[in-house]
């Protein structure tokens, strides 16, 4: 595992000290944006998360080795690349063991996490239940990571080109709590409310590490989803969107678009049918979830918790 798992210096400094970490994915860089938008969003992300008081720790597979923690250059040349998988917890091994490079979804990065002790983690949206699941079995391992690995995941609730109730429910079955900031409506990604209510709300930093600290107290194994809406001046009308989703699935279904290619698919078909704008919405809701997730890492690193109950 140590030749395997390899951490920056700063970020083993930081956890070894206690001091907060936020864990940050890498599908945005290698399959979520286009060159240089990809690049320039992973600097900036880092960058908020250090304004807010955390070190981010970039994760990805390169040449083999599961890395947390990556350097400008590194992120740069990850965002050039054109041929990089997309990794979840079935392609790890395959992947250390070919000497692969890939991004990692939100499986993936919360396996890292764990293994590296970091506890928060911020993404753009989970993956989730796929529309028309009921005759696809498409279901994203996001939802099963979250249901058995201790990491918090900061976002703007699942991307909307999924079936939201559906991924609400599987959520449930998966015994993963599921806290609204602010709100006590499931976000929609590119817009700020769904329709679907939750049953936990909390509107600070602070109220959320407590809930990770009693998780760890009462040694529940699963993940904790932290669901923070998009920024108001930056929501997109959900009917307009649900038109434009609309549109992006029955192409992918024409040209025979399935499994893990499904969702770049649509997300760079929404580019276009937006005219830039959900391009703009990602970059604003990953860029609040990144705040949220240090503010919440502050929260936990401060907070004094007794080993046992």
């Amino acid at each position: 595992m140590q030749s395997d798992l390899v951490v920056s210096s700063e970020v083993a400094g930081q956890l070894a000290a206690g001091r907060p970490v936020v864990a940050l994915e890498s599908t945005i860089i290698t399959h979520g944006m286009p060159f240089p938008a990809n690049r320039d969003t992973a600097l900036a992300v880092e960058a908020v998360v250090r304004e807010a008081g955390a070190v981010p720790a970039t994760l990805a597979v390169i040449d083999g080795r599961l890395r947390v923690g990556l350097s400008a250059s590194e992120i740069d040349d990850l965002g050039r690349r054109t041929s990089v998988a997309k990794a979840s917890r079935r392609d790890l091994a395959l992947l250390v063991a070919t000497g692969g490079t890939a991004g990692t979804t939100v499986a993936a990065t919360m396996i890292l996490a764990a293994m590296a002790g970091i506890e928060v983690f911020a993404t753009g949206g989970i993956g989730g239940v796929h529309r028309g699941a009921e005759l696809t079995w498409d279901v994203s391992a996001d939802l099963m990571e979250l249901g058995r690995t201790p990491v918090t995941v900061v976002s703007a609730g699942a991307k909307s080109i999924l079936d939201l109730p559906k991924t609400l429910e599987v959520l449930e079955t998966q015994g993963v709590p599921v806290i609204g900031v602010g709100t006590a409506e499931f976000p929609a990604f590119f817009s700020r409310d769904s329709g679907l209510a939750l049953d936990h709300r909390l509107d600070r930093a602070e109220e959320i590490a407590a809930v990770i600290a009693a998780q760890r107290r009462l040694g529940l194994k699963t993940g904790i989803l932290v669901a923070n809406p998009i920024p108001a001046d930056a929501s997109l009308p959900a009917a307009v969107m649900a038109e434009r989703i609309a549109t992006a699935l029955a192409e992918a279904e024409a040209a025979g678009i399935t499994g893990k290619a499904v969702t770049p698919f649509l997300l760079s078909r929404l580019v276009s049918l937006t005219e830039g704008a959900s391009l703009t919405a990602n970059i604003a809701l990953i860029r609040a979830n990144a705040r949220l997730a240090a503010e919440i890492a502050v929260a936990l690193a401060t907070r004094m918790v007794a080993p046992t109950i």
